[in-house]
This record gives structure tokens, sequence and C-alpha cells, in this order.
């Protein structure tokens, strides 16, 4: 609950008395603040507080019961929950008796408050198939109770309409093991009359809505609420938050589990069936003015007296007559209209009030315990709280005067408890002042002279009694009374608020006006002598049961209604004394029954007629805190040096230490036997929140040890893992090197041997070591085959035994790469070598500058047709060109150089300058062709000259010489006529003239005249690679 404090400002206090200030302001609002963050419980000490907040909330799940299952009682947020537990468990370790006192008004939750405690012990209590069975009946009896003891009213749609004490009994080991139920003062004039907007008991609806059919043509029902008298006068049969047919199924499956057997459920229905056909009975008066029975109710009435197992006849007489005995004599008066309808209600009341009764009475021998060892019980007492109405009359008079009681049997019991534990603690007890209701308890209750014994007396005088003679009899015995007054005893300005048939009490809670009228007949609550005659000899089990007690012969009048719930609340007030009491004050936190709403005014009148305030203020009147030695230095032990991390001594020595430490000052605090109080809230509140701002240091400081610790732990783990991985390391390595040096030995023993006998025919010895030469040969000559075609040096030599095996795979593989290399060779790529190849055959190995022309490829043409002059081409253009190439002429006399294009087509070649044939050369015309073995470039065409005019040889030089005579001997088929000459050429200048062309090596490529006449070639020399 301390930890909580930290929140106060966002969530409220979860104790209302360490509130700073304790006046009502400040109780709603804290009551508010936690009200709107739908925290419905709230604590004064160990009283509970619960609003209803009229809506599901996620707080009674299993998960939820588990949680507060012996837990300290402030350990946790408030909860009904807690309050049964420490109940509970107070009982089991003591070994005394309990109750819970669950109070409020009608719609503030109380019976859900009973249902809850009860699912709680069902829940957290040992589990056993005859406990379970006991469970069962605890649990299933609220409905049976609710059905006949319930109903809609105004503020409430199920409203309990009786007191209900049910004791739970445990054995030594904590076990339910029985239980038992006192009902108090069943509004039974509820059976007769309802105000507009309220139902009666839900039984009847339920019997009506959800009956079979063929019970309900048994019972002579009809399906229709709207057919009873007694079920319409609230005008709102029909509910819809209340399903009666869902609840008839519901109340059907308890009576079974209640052990009520079918015979007795059939009577059971018909009584209530019973009452309903005596709603109906009507009476008209004849001229005399005395009641008869109408004569459209005889079936209404025959019905009854079926269902009762009455005779019809005697049944309708005691409605109508009342039987008067005068000595020996009978004498039978007829009622008026009004003495009949009196007499009918009165029946049906009685009826119904006994049968709820003997419901209570089973119910009970349903759950009684038959062991008869001690046991230990926790009372449930869910009872009216306090009441008023608009007009309030007899039945709020008796609720009121309970409520009064229990007030006063409240502060009793606090302060007892209070006085107590001071004196357990040797604290000195300071007196508190409060408002004692004795005063007022006596006003009501006093014999002779309480407002019971003069309403008794008043029941009782002969003579024309009524409700005003009453009121005149209270105004003269009690007049001068301070808590009493009526509209002849007050001052002007209250008696304009009081009718003259009221009088007003002034209750702890506050003034309450009562209206007189009906007070008498609703205390008498007679039943006509001759009716309860007729009764008595009834074929209704039930009924027959419930009226035996009475003797018919006993000529004593019967207690009044009043002085019976007087003596049943003393004999109450006797039970609580004699246990531990704990108390739930249920709120309603708005009229509407709307989720959210927090009506103020509503909520501080429950507060005031609840004595929360008075009860807060006898709590606070000493000390607002108190705590055992051991909890409180646990818990704040980190403030101080001293008593942080362990206190070595004795726990109350701590504290002293402790508190001396914080800055108490004398007089707010005193150290008692086993617990220290603390008289103000504020000091509390500064000792938590210093705690609050100390916790964070200390989280951190303990986080930051506590990852050391798990540090130093995590890496002495890791270390110690790595060192058993390597010791299992080197031994698993340690293992595969002996076997890997074994395995070594075996293989390089065999390798020398075979080694050895390498030469000798293939045996054991060397098989292996062949095979491995076999292997590195093929490996080596993998990695290094060569490359290409003409690579032929880099074939790895082969060891002895592999040399024809060798020579066969140099074979395969250059076989294989001339195969790719062929398929990989393009149609361009294949006449390129096609020209290469005749070149070579012309020139390899005859002409110096051979070898470097090879890697040059030969193009189509060295001239485009857009370099050749257009009038040449229009000459030459029957026949196809086939080569174009610039070359340089030398005349034949003077041999003086003349660029010129020479260009070869299908026929011939023609000597081209700029838009001129100079020369056209027939290739048939052509004998020979001649060049030199050197490497220039000169090229001699031998010409057939038959006629002196005809021009002779044709002396060239021309830079692609190689490639200009392969296409030449191709395209004109002369590649015999092509020859390399060693030295001179001899040319024929023209028919009958000849001259030569001469060659030499020089430093520099020249060509030029000689002085012989010949023309002189200089040649550089080749390159060699």
């Amino acid at each position: 609950m301390e930890g909580a404090l930290t929140a106060r400002d966002r969530v409220g206090i979860q104790d209302f008395v360490l509130l700073d200030e304790t006046t009502d302001a400040a109780f709603l609002s804290n009551l508010k603040k936690r009200f709107s963050k739908d925290l419905i419980y709230t604590y004064i000490g160990t009283l509970l507080v619960s609003v209803n907040p009229y809506k599901e909330l996620d707080i009674f799940t299993k998960k939820q019961m588990d949680l507060y299952m012996g837990v300290n009682f402030f350990e946790l947020p408030p909860h009904i929950y807690a309050l049964a537990d420490n109940a509970y468990h107070t009982m089991l370790t003591e070994f005394n008796n309990h109750f819970i006192l669950i109070s409020g008004e009608s719609g503030a939750g109380k019976t859900e408050a009973s249902k809850k405690i009860l699912q709680y012990y069902a829940v957290s209590c040992p589990s056993t198939t005859l406990l379970n069975t006991v469970r069962d009946k605890m649990l299933m009896s609220n409905p049976v109770l609710e059905a006949f003891g319930n109903a809609k009213t105004l503020k409430n749609d199920n409203s309990s309409r009786f007191g209900k004490y049910m004791d739970i009994q445990f054995d030594s080991q904590g076990d339910a093991v029985g239980g038992h139920i006192l009902n108090y003062l069943l509004e039974k004039s509820r059976v007769v009359h309802q105000n507009h907007g309220e139902r009666n008991f839900h039984i009847f609806y339920q019997l009506v809505e959800g009956g079979e059919d063929g019970l309900l043509r048994k019972l002579g029902l009809e399906r229709d609420c709207q057919h009873y008298n007694y079920l319409t006068q609230g005008e709102c049969a029909i509910v819809s938050s209340i399903n009666d047919r869902n609840d008839w199924k519901t109340v059907k499956n308890a009576l079974q589990i209640i052990n009520i057997d079918e015979i007795n459920t059939n009577h059971l229905f018909g009584i209530v069936a019973s009452v309903l056909h005596l709603g109906n009975v009507q009476f008209d008066s004849d001229s005399k003015g005395q009641a008869l029975l109408n004569n459209n109710n005889n079936a209404e009435l025959r019905w009854v007296s079926n269902l009762l197992g009455v005779d019809a006849t005697s049944l309708q007489e005691g409605l109508t007559y009342r039987k008067i005995e005068a000595r020996k004599d009978q004498v039978f008066s007829p009622f008026t209209i009004d003495h009949a309808i009196y007499a009918r209600d009165a029946l049906a009341k009685a009826i119904y009030g006994q049968t709820f009764t003997w419901l209570v009475s089973r119910i009970n021998e349903s759950m009684e315990n038959k062991d008869p060892s001690r046991k230990t019980v926790i009372g449930l007492l869910d009872i009216y709280g306090f009441e008023v109405f608009y007009v309030n009359s007899f039945e709020q008079f008796c609720i009121n005067y309970c409520n009064e009681k229990l007030q006063q049997l409240f502060i009793q019991l606090t302060l007892k408890a209070e006085q107590e534990e001071y004196e357990a603690e040797d604290i000195e007890w300071e007196p508190v002042q409060f408002f004692n209701n004795k005063i007022i308890c006596d006003l009501v209750e006093e014999k002779h002279r309480g407002i019971i014994s003069i309403l008794d007396e008043e029941c009782l005088r002969p003579g024309d009694a009524t409700d005003l003679t009453f009121l005149e009899r209270l105004e003269d015995k009690m007049g001068n009374h301070p808590h009493f007054v009526t509209h002849k005893l007050a001052d002007k300005m209250t008696r304009k608020t009081l009718e003259r048939g009221d009088f007003r009490l002034l209750h702890y809670a506050g003034e309450v006006t009562y209206c007189v009228v009906g007070f008498l007949d609703k205390n008498n609550d007679l039943l006509y002598r001759n009716i309860k005659d007729l009764i008595c000899q009834s074929k209704n089990a039930i009924v027959r049961e419930c009226f035996s007690a009475v003797d018919p012969d006993s000529r004593r009048r019967p207690e009044t209604v009043a002085t019976q719930f007087k003596s049943s609340l003393l004999k109450l007030t006797e039970i609580l004394m004699a246990k531990e009491a704990w108390y739930i004050r249920c709120l309603k936190s708005n009229e509407s029954k709307q989720p959210g709403q927090f009506d103020e005014a509503l909520i501080r009148h429950q507060v005031k007629y609840l004595g929360l305030m008075e009860h807060l203020r006898v709590r606070r009147a000493g000390f607002a805190y108190r705590r055992k030695y051991e909890v409180f230095l646990k818990r704040y032990k980190p403030l101080c040096p001293a008593t942080w991390p362990h206190w070595r001594g004795m726990p109350a020595d701590g504290v002293e230490v402790l508190v001396q430490h914080l800055g108490y000052f004398p007089n707010e605090y005193k150290m008692g036997r086993t617990k220290i109080f603390i008289r103000h809230p504020r000091t509390l509140y500064a000792t938590e929140d210093a705690y609050e701002k100390c916790k964070h240091e200390l989280a951190t400081r303990l986080q930051a040890k506590y990852k050391g610790y798990r540090a130093k732990g995590e890496f002495k783990k890791q270390k110690e893992a790595a060192t058993k991985i390597e010791t299992c390391w080197r031994g698993v390595q340690a293992r595969k090197e002996r076997e890997k040096r074994a395995w070594a030995v075996k293989v390089i023993k065999k390798f020398i041997k075979g080694y050895m006998t390498r030469g000798q025919a293939k045996t054991t010895d060397n098989s292996e070591y062949l095979a491995f030469v076999r292997q590195n040969y093929l490996n080596r000559l993998k990695e290094n085959l060569p490359k290409t075609v003409l690579d032929k040096t880099t074939w790895q030599s082969p060891p002895a035994v592999l040399t024809e095996t060798s020579e066969i795979l140099r074979t395969l593989h250059y076989r294989l790469m001339v195969r790719k290399y062929v398929r990989g060779i393009t149609p361009q790529k294949k006449a390129q070598l096609q020209l290469k190849v005749t070149a070579s055959s012309i020139f390899k190995g005859k002409k110096e500058s051979y070898p470097q022309s090879v890697a040059q490829p030969f193009v189509d043409t060295r001239i485009s047709e857009q370099e050749i002059n257009m009038r040449v081409l229009q000459m030459i253009r029957n026949e196809r060109i086939k080569y174009s190439v610039p070359v340089i002429k030398y005349d034949r006399n003077g041999f003086k150089p003349r660029p010129r294009q020479l260009i070869l087509t299908q026929t011939a070649a023609y000597v081209i300058e700029e838009a001129k044939i100079k020369q056209r050369v027939l290739y048939t015309s052509l004998k020979g062709i001649s060049v030199s073995s050197l490497t220039d470039g000169i090229i001699v065409f031998h010409i057939t000259c038959e006629d002196p005019k005809e021009k002779g040889d044709l002396v060239m030089q021309c830079d692609h010489l190689f490639e200009f005579l392969t296409k030449l001997s191709i395209i004109a088929n002369k590649q015999n006529a092509i020859k390399v000459v060693q030295g001179s050429i001899k040319i024929e200048i023209q028919a009958g003239k000849e001259s030569a062309v001469d060659f030499s090596t020089g430093q520099e490529h020249m060509v030029y005249k000689a002085k012989n006449g010949h023309l002189m070639v200089v040649a550089t020399r080749a390159r060699t690679r």
C-alpha cells in the first residue's frame, strides 16, 4: 500500500486513514479520483469502501483470486478478495469466529459483494467431493433466495427485500464444511402492493414467463403477467435487464442442488400460483354493505382451494366472515369489502412469508454439517442499508432502526479494537469524540417508553386505535426528546416541512420523516383465526408444515412484527458481538445506473448515513498509520546508512535508529511493543517520497552489483567451459595426430618400397606407387596442358611407365585443339586463312619480309570505289572490280616514280592515273611476275610483247606486296607465275630492248637509277625474332 502513495495525485490514496485532511471534501475527492480510474475499492483501515461502477470490470478473474491468496492485507491494492482472504487466514490462525458486515442502500452492490466473497471461498478453500457439494449448495442458495426474496425497485432491478445473515462453517483445516442462514424482515407487503415502477418478487414472473406449458395448466395459470392483479400494480412486468425465462431454469436447477425433491418443488410452485390466484379474488357488497364473493371469481377461488388443499366453501367463508368466540359460542361477523380485501391480502402475505421461512430452513438442512467437532465460522451479513424515501413507512422505520443498532455495534467494535490494539502495544489511549447513537436506539427500543413499545400497546389497546392515536401517544410520551419531532411539537419553520400524520427522527445519518399511515396494520400483520384454522388443515405439505407450529387452541396474541424484528435484531447483535468484525460499505455512484457517472451529492449522502466519516475519525483519532517493526524496517531501511543493507539487532532498535535519522519529532510517532505508530499522514508521505527517490538510486546500484556478479559468474563459467573444450579438443587433436602419423608411416613405407621396385613388373609392393605416379603425372598434365596448337614445347615429360600413354594423349589433345579451332573459324576468317595459305605457298622461306606479314590480316581492297574516278568506273563498268591498291610505277625510260592506282578486275589489271587508264594488262598476256627475296616491295609484271610499239614489262612498288600478289594469283590463277628472284631481275622495256632491276641491302630503303642504267633498289635488312 505504501508504494501506491507515490501515485496519490493521479489515482488517489488507497486508505482514507492516510488522507491529509479528514473533511467531507477530501474524502469525496479521493473517492472520485479512484473511481475515474476504475478503482472501485478503498480502505478505511480494515474497512472496505466499494463504489458500484455499473459495468463489468476485469478484476474478478481466477487470476485475481490467485493473486490475493495468502497475501498480507495491505500488500496489494484494495480488493474484496483481500478482505475475504485476511478474514479467512485470521480465523485459521487464531481459531476464532469472524463476520463480514455488508451494508449500503438498495442498488449499491451488497448482494454482488456477498456473491464475490462466496465465489472466492469456493475457489480458495481446499477441494474434495464432499466440500464441492457444500460449496455448490452455498452458491446455489443465492439464486433461490434472490428469486423468492428479491424484486425490482426504483433504485435496483435486483433489490434484496429481506436481511440475510449466512454463517460459513470451516473445520480446523480451513475446509468449508457447512453453512447456516438467518433471514430478517421479509417485505411481505410487496406481495400485495407495489409502487409504480416496481415489481413483485421475481419468482412470480419467472413462473409465468418461464414455466413449462404443462406446469402452467396444472397450476391454472396463463402465460401473461397482465392477467394477475398482484403483478400489474407497478406497471413494469417486463424489464429489459431481467431474463425471467433463463432465471427460471437457474432456479429449478438450484432447487435440485439444495435437495428439494420433486414433490416439494411442485407444492412450492403451487403456493406461488395460489398467491397469484388469490390476488384475482374480488368482492362485491350486498344491500347491507356486507362483502360477497364476485360471481366471476369462483374459478379463481377453486384454484386457490385446490392448490392449498383446503375446502373451497370454508375458504370463501373465511374471506367474507370473521369468527368470534364468546365463551362456548361462536359468532360469524360479516366483513365489509375493505375487511375482506384485508383478509385476502393478509392470507397471501402470511402464506408467502411462511413459505419463504420454510425455504430458508430447507436450505439450512441441506447445508447442515453433521460433524460434532468444533467449527469456526465466517458470517456474511447482507442487510438493507439506511433508507430515506419521499414517503417513509413502517418498513423504513424497521430498516433504519436496524442500521442504528448496527452503527452502534460498529462504533463499539471499532473503538474496542482500537483500544485493545493500543493496550496491547502499551500506547496511552486517547479518548475519541464521536456521536453515540445509544440515545436514538433507546428512543426506538426502550421497554415501556420506546416507540416500538408504544406501537405494540396501541395495537393491543381495546377500542378504536388508529395510526393517528398512535401518533398522539408518541407526542405525549416523547414530547421533550431532542431526536423526536412532529407537526404539533415543531417550531414554525419546521412545521412547514411536516404533515399532520408524520413524525421525524434525527438518526445518526440525518433526519428521516415517517408517515404513520399503515403502522398499526403492518405491525399487527394478523391472520383471522378462522382462516388460520383452515390453513392448518391444508393438504399442501409445505403449507401444513409452516402453520403447524402455531398452536390452534392458544388464545395468546402473537408477537407484533416490530417486536419480532427487535428480538431477532438483539439476537443478531449478540451473535456479532461474539465474533471479530470486518466491514464492507457499498455506495451507489449514481441513480441512473450509468457507468462512469459520479454523483457527488448522492455519494455525500451515502457517506453520511453509512457513518464512514465517523469511522474515519475514530481510526484517525490517535495515530493514522501503524506497522510492525519488521515490515516498516524492511521497507524503509535503505533510507539510513546504519540500517542498510542489514540491521543486525532487534527490529525495534533498528526502527528507532531509522526514524531518528529521518528526523521524526517525538510528538509524530510512538514506539509500541511490536509496532511503530505514526500520528500524521504527511510524515508517512515524506518518508515514502524519500524512499521513492532512494529506490531508483538503490536500484541502479543493485543493478550494477548484480550485473557485475552476473558478468563475473558468466566469465567464470565461460572460462571453465573454454578450459574443458580446450582439453577435449587437444585430446581429439592428439588422437587424430597419432592416427595420422601411424597412417603416414605406412604410406611412406609403401612409397619407398614402390620407388625401389618401380622398374619391375606390377606387384603388391609397387602397385600403389605406380598408381600414385600415374595420378600425379595426370594431375600435373591437367594443370599444364598446351593452350594453342602452335605450342609444341610445354607438354609434360612423362615417367617411363607412361611414355606410350603420354604420346597417345598428346596426339588426342592436339587433335581436339585443332577440331575446336576449326569449328570456331568464321567464313570470313576461313577465307582469310586460305589467302594466307596461298601466300605461304608462294613466299614462305623465299622472301625475307614474309614472316612479318603473316600476322597482318588481308583486306578486301585498299581503295574504295568512292576514291576511284567516275570516268574510270564508267570505262570498266562491264568488269567487276576485285581489288584495288595504290602503287608507285617506275617509268620504263629513266625509271621515274609515278603514283598510280592498280585495279584488278576479273580479266585484267588496270594502271590508273586519276581519270585515265594508263595501261591495261590482260591476265592472258601476263607471262610472269617477279619479286626479289629481300624486304623491298618491288614487283615486275612480265608482259608478252610481240609488237615493238607495245609497252614492255611493268615495274611497280607496292606497300602491300603479299596481299596484292596473293589476290592477283587467285583472281588471275597465276600462283605458278610468281617468282622470287635472287639477285637482279631482267626486264624487257620493249620488244628487243632489255634492262634490269638490281637489288642490294642497306641501312635505308632507296630506289634510284644506277649509273649502269639499271634500276637500283636498296632494301633494309629483315628483323629477326
